[in-house]
C-alpha cells in the first residue's frame, strides 16, 4: 500500500489541467493513467494509419442500445484525447449557463453561471495559448482580458470567403485555437506548418493538449508521479462507505492499491460513470456515489457532423481550420429556437473525401476534388436524457444507451449553412450551384461526452456538488466533462479546463 496526499486518475483535459495546478501546492500527487505515451513517429500524420486503421485508438469495444457492439472513438494515452482534439476553445455563452427551450425540450440551468467561470477561462486560456479576437464573435460572452494570442492568420481563400460572408451580413470570426507555435514567442524561429490536424497526434506539440501544456511542466517536480499503463478497476470505501480508502489498479498485469487523501476521477464522462458503477459495494449497492441514481444517466455527445461543399473556388489552403459562424446559435430568421454554431474543419482524409465525392464527380482526381471541397464542422446542442445513460453488463462491459435529443435543430443549421451558399451564388459564380455532401457522427463520436455526473445542489437529482465532489462520498472529486448539466453547442474543452481550475483553487483552500 502506497500513501499519497492526491490521486489523480486520467490525464485529458481535466486530469492534466488540475494535476498541473496542484502540484504547485507541494501535495504528493499520484496520476493514473490507463495508457502510455503517443509515440512520435511518421504514422501520426498518415491519413490511412489514423483515420481508417485507428492506429492510436483502443481496440476496446463498448455496445449500444440493441447490444450491438462499436468502437468507440477515443484514445486512451497521456493527455486524453486532448492530444488528437481540434484544438477550438471555446467559452460558452451566458444562455449555456441557464434555462433554455429547445425543439427537443429544455436545457436547464447550472448551479454555477459564467460570472464564477470568468477567471478560470481567461487563466486557461493563458496555459492553453489561445490565439482569439475579442469582439468578432457577436455571441461571444464578456471577458476581462484580451486572448493571450493573436488570431491565426487566415490563408488567401479563408480571407476571400469570410469577406464574401460579411458582404451577406454575417459575422465570421477566427476560431479560438489553443496553439503553441514556436514562431508566437520568436520571430527568429522558423514556423510551423500544420495540416493534418483535427483527430491526428502532433509530433511537432504545436497544438496544446493537456500534456504538452500542461502535465510535461510538472513531471520533474519530486511531489509528482506518473504512473502509466494503470487501470484503475475499483475504487473501495471505508467501513463508513463515505470516504476512498483504496484505489485499486492493473498496472502491466499487477494488481497495485493506492492510498489517498482526495481522489480525483478524470477518465471521461463514460469512463468515469463506469468506473463509479463498478465500484458498487455493500454500503453503495448501485455504484459508489449513487444514491441519487444519477450516476451514468444524462449522457450527452452534441449532435457533430460534417458538410462538405464542392464549389467552383480553388481551395488550396493547408490549415482551413479557421473561422466559424455563432449567427444562428441562439436562433435564425426562421426559428425562434437556438440551432447551433458551424466551424471550418481540417481537411477530411483522401479516403473520406474521395467517398463523398464518388457519385458526385466519379472521373475527378484526388487532387481535383481537394481544390473543390470546403469541410464544415457543425454543433448543435445534445439535451440531457436520464435515458440516455451508460450502465454495465454482468461481464462489466459498457453499454451505451443513447437516443438522438433535438435534431431538428441540427437539421436547420445544415440548411442554413446551404442557404448561406445559395446567397454566395448569387454574388461569386464559384459558389453558385454548390453541391454538398458529408455525414453525421453516431453513437461511436464521443469526442465531447459529458453529463453522466452532473453537479447540482440537491444530492437526490445529482451526482456532485457545486465544487464537484460527490455527494456521498467526502474525498472524491470528478473533474472531465461528466459534471455538464447541459453542453451548449460549443467544443467543451475549454470548460473543463477553466473548471478543473476552479476545482484545483477550493482544494488547495480546503485541503
Amino acid at each position: 500500500m502506497k500513501k499519497y496526499d492526491i490521486v489523480v486518475i486520467g490525464t485529458g483535459i481535466g486530469g492534466s489541467t488540475i494535476a498541473t495546478r496542484l502540484a504547485k501546492s507541494g501535495k504528493n500527487i499520484l496520476i493514473l493513467e490507463r495508457g502510455g505515451f503517443i509515440p512520435k513517429e511518421k504514422d501520426n500524420w498518415d491519413p490511412h494509419k489514423v483515420m481508417v486503421e485507428g492506429k492510436y485508438r483502443p481496440k476496446e469495444e463498448w455496445l449500444d442500445n440493441d447490444g450491438k457492439p462499436f468502437k468507440p472513438f477515443i484514445h486512451y494515452n497521456v493527455g486524453g484525447n486532448s492530444k488528437v482534439y481540434g484544438a477550438a476553445m471555446f467559452r460558452f455563452r451566458l444562455s449555456d449557463f441557464e434555462k433554455v427551450h429547445h425543439y427537443g425540450g429544455i436545457s436547464p440551468e447550472w448551479p454555477v453561471k459564467y460570472d464564477v467561470f470568468e477567471k478560470y477561462y481567461t487563466e486557461a486560456e493563458n496555459i492553453y495559448s489561445v490565439h482569439g479576437l475579442r469582439g468578432a464573435d457577436p455571441t461571444e460572452p464578456p471577458a476581462e482580458h484580451p486572448y493571450p494570442l493573436p488570431p491565426i492568420p487566415y490563408e488567401p481563400e479563408i480571407v476571400s470567403l469570410a469577406g464574401k460572408m460579411e458582404q451577406l451580413g454575417l459575422r465570421p470570426f477566427p476560431l479560438p485555437m489553443g496553439m503553441q507555435f514556436p514562431q508566437d514567442g520568436s520571430k527568429n524561429q522558423p514556423p510551423v506548418m500544420l495540416e493534418n490536424f483535427d483527430g491526428y497526434p502532433d509530433p511537432t506539440d504545436s497544438k496544446a493538449d493537456g500534456y504538452s501544456s500542461g502535465l510535461r511542466h510538472v513531471l520533474d517536480l519530486p511531489n509528482v508521479t506518473l504512473v502509466t499503463q494503470a487501470l484503475v478497476t475499483k475504487l473501495e470505501t471505508d467501513e463508513n462507505g463515505k470516504r476512498i480508502s483504496n484505489v485499486i489498479a492493473d498496472i502491466n498485469g499487477e494488481q497495485q492499491s493506492f492510498e489517498a487523501d482526495t481522489v480525483i476521477l478524470a477518465c471521461g464522462a463514460v469512463n468515469s460513470a463506469a468506473l463509479l458503477l463498478k465500484s458498487a459495494s455493500e454500503k453503495h449497492p448501485h455504484g459508489l456515489a449513487n444514491s441519487s441514481g444519477q450516476v451514468g444517466r444524462n449522457l450527452m455527445l452534441h449532435h457533430n457532423g460534417c458538410l462538405v461543399a464542392f464549389t467552383k473556388m480553388k481551395n488550396r489552403t493547408s490549415f482551413q481550420k479557421s473561422f466559424g459562424l455563432a449567427d444562428f446559435y441562439h436562433k435564425a430568421d426562421n426559428s425562434a429556437f437556438p440551432l447551433g454554431e458551424i466551424q471550418l474543419m481540417g481537411k477530411n482524409d483522401p479516403e473520406t473525401i474521395m467517398s463523398l465525392a464518388k457519385d458526385i464527380y466519379p472521373e475527378k482526381s484526388f487532387d481535383e476534388i481537394r481544390e473543390m471541397a470546403i469541410d464544415f464542422w457543425l454543433t448543435a446542442e445534445d439535451l440531457p436524457s436520464p435515458d440516455n445513460r451508460v450502465t454495465l453488463t454482468d461481464e462489466g462491459q459498457i453499454k451505451v444507451n443513447y437516443t438522438r435529443t433535438n435534431p431538428e435543430a441540427f437539421e436547420k443549421l445544415k440548411h442554413k449553412l446551404k442557404e448561406v451558399f445559395e446567397r454566395l451564388g448569387e454574388i461569386d459564380p464559384d459558389f453558385k450551384d454548390t453541391v454538398w455532401n458529408g455525414y453525421d457522427l453516431d453513437i461511436s463520436g464521443m469526442s465531447h461526452q459529458n453529463g453522466t455526473l452532473r453537479f447540482g445542489t440537491d444530492p437526490k437529482t445529482s451526482v456532485l456538488d457545486v465544487n464537484c465532489k460527490a455527494h456521498d462520498v467526502d474525498n472524491l472529486y470528478v473533474v472531465d466533462a461528466s459534471f455538464f448539466p447541459s453542453c451548449g453547442a460549443f467544443n467543451p474543452s475549454l470548460t473543463i479546463a477553466a473548471n478543473a481550475l476552479r476545482v484545483s483553487e477550493h482544494l488547495i483552500n480546503t485541503l
